[in-house]
């Protein structure tokens, strides 16, 4: 377990890019590594998703997909070859993930799959997963905790 007490947006921000690039140079497992984010509106997720993409050395710009549920990005990694950032928040049962082929998302070593609101479709999800919660402490300060 990690923790790390953010101060501003842009240490939250920071944080992410620094998983990003560990994550970067990860060697290859048979499954698809899934990074679920926990925590309230506001507390830090899209930002740290953010950093994240950007330590993945990502160049869109990452905004929440919440309406479109799922954004795609290609990465040019040797580890990794697709980014899945989903948004779990709008979905009324994790069955939705279900059939826009979450499945076969999770079957295939080359993505890296980010899912904010993780919580929320738990019971699909697979077993090793790396989970990461936020808190918020005060305005602009989080707690991100990062279980293994």
């Amino acid at each position: 377990m990690i923790e790390i007490v953010a101060k501003s947006s842009k240490e939250t921000k920071k944080a992410g890019m620094a998983l990003g690039q560990i994550l970067g140079r990860e060697p290859l497992s048979n499954k698809a590594l899934v990074v679920a984010l926990e925590g309230d509106l506001g507390s830090g997720k899209t930002t740290f998703i953010q950093g994240l993409a950007q330590g993945l050395k990502v160049k869109e710009n990452i905004l929440s997909p919440t309406f479109v549920i799922q954004k795609d990005f290609l990465l040019k990694l040797k580890n990794f070859k697709n980014l899945y950032h989903i948004d779990a928040y709008r979905l009324k049962n994790p069955e939705e993930l279900l059939e826009l082929g979450f499945k076969d998302l999770i079957k295939n070593p080359e993505n890296l799959i980010v899912i904010e609101w993780a919580d929320k479709i738990k019971k699909i999800l697979p077993k090793n997963i790396l989970k990461i919660e936020f808190t918020n402490l005060e305005k602009n300060k989080r707690k991100i905790i990062i279980y293994s």
